[in-house]
């Protein structure tokens, strides 16, 4: 795999050399008070590493590329031995893989738990702009798990192309949903909605927050090109989840 030379042995979480036995009063009491705190702060060192080494290999895969960025790299980053970093992930394939896993996990239970209304074309404004504010809010995460697919193995490309598809499948149901109620006219449903997950992952690209637009009009913006490219004919659907016709932008 992508295992580096580690020169020495490392506890998890720890700092590259054997602890011995606590000593003079350390270890915790028949009763469990007084002296088992110190070990109960160190019961939280490996997840405060693990968070850590996620959260440095993400910023330095988005920033540099996943080929570029090291085992070596990110240990240095997080301030531990690079033996560290693997007894909290297998190796750099497993960390990518894991960013990405996470990210999809997160995307569809936030979407999951999000008022989606009643009718399709509420469904399809609350899909917009859910879209929208979720990935603006995580630009790392975003820039990893769509151009660092050709990175994964084919098994961890499998693993990940199933949840996209669970995420893309939310989508196309409403299409359809919509096609079925005589709201939507949608020749290809699949084309659709990739047309649309495209369209609006790619304001990551060029939004910036102070820009010229506020979050909340790139949503208007972006939902009333959605409405307009799935509508029946002439009949473009106005109405928002709230019940008012939006302008057109200008």
């Amino acid at each position: 795999m992508e295992r580096e030379p580690v020169s020495k042995s490392v506890l998890p979480g720890g700092e590259g050399k054997s602890r011995s036995p606590d000593k003079g009063g350390m270890s915790a009491s028949p009763t469990g008070a007084g002296p088992a705190a110190p070990r109960a702060r160190a019961s939280k060192r490996p997840r405060e590493t693990g968070r850590r080494i996620r959260a440095v290999a993400q910023r330095l895969f988005a920033r540099h590329g996943y080929a570029a960025v090291s085992m070596r790299r990110i240990a240095r980053e997080v301030g531990v031995q690079v033996g560290a970093l693997y007894a909290h992930v297998p190796d750099k394939q497993g960390l990518l893989f894991e960013l990405m896993r996470s990210h999809l996990e997160e995307v569809l239970a936030a979407w999951e738990a999000t008022p989606k209304g009643e009718g399709p074309l509420e469904r399809l404004e609350a899909f917009t702009r859910f879209h929208i504010d979720f990935h603006l809010a995580r630009p790392e995460a975003v820039f990893i798990a769509y151009m660092e697919l050709r990175n994964l193995t084919p098994e961890n490309f499998a693993a990940i192309e199933t949840l996209r598809r669970r995420y893309e499948d939310a989508l196309q149901e409403i299409l359809a949903e919509g096609v079925r109620a005589g709201l939507f006219d949608v020749p290809d449903l699949k084309l659709a909605t990739l047309a649309i997950i495209a369209m609006l992952t790619g304001v990551n690209t060029w939004y910036r927050e102070g820009g010229r637009l506020p979050r909340s009009r790139v949503g208007d913006i972006y939902w009333d090109m959605v409405r307009k490219a799935v509508a029946r004919g002439d009949d473009v659907p106005g109405a928002s989840a709230h019940g008012k016709r939006r302008n057109a932008p200008r």
